[in-house]
C-alpha cells in the first residue's frame, strides 16, 4: 500500500508532463506543415555528384 503513495504522483505527473510537451508543441507550429517534410522527402538534391 506504501507504493502505490508514491507510483500515483509520479504516474499523475508524468502524465502531465506528456501533456504540457504535447500543448507546447501545438502552441510552438510544430503540426503546421504536416505536407512539406512528406514533399521534401521525394527532392532529389544530389544531382551534382
Amino acid at each position: 500500500m506504501n507504493v502505490l503513495l508514491f507510483l500515483l504522483p509520479v504516474a499523475l505527473s508524468l502524465g502531465l508532463a506528456g501533456l504540457g510537451g504535447f500543448l507546447w508543441s501545438l502552441k510552438s507550429g510544430q503540426y503546421d506543415d504536416l505536407e512539406g517534410s512528406a514533399l521534401r522527402v521525394l527532392e532529389d538534391d544530389d544531382l551534382g555528384k
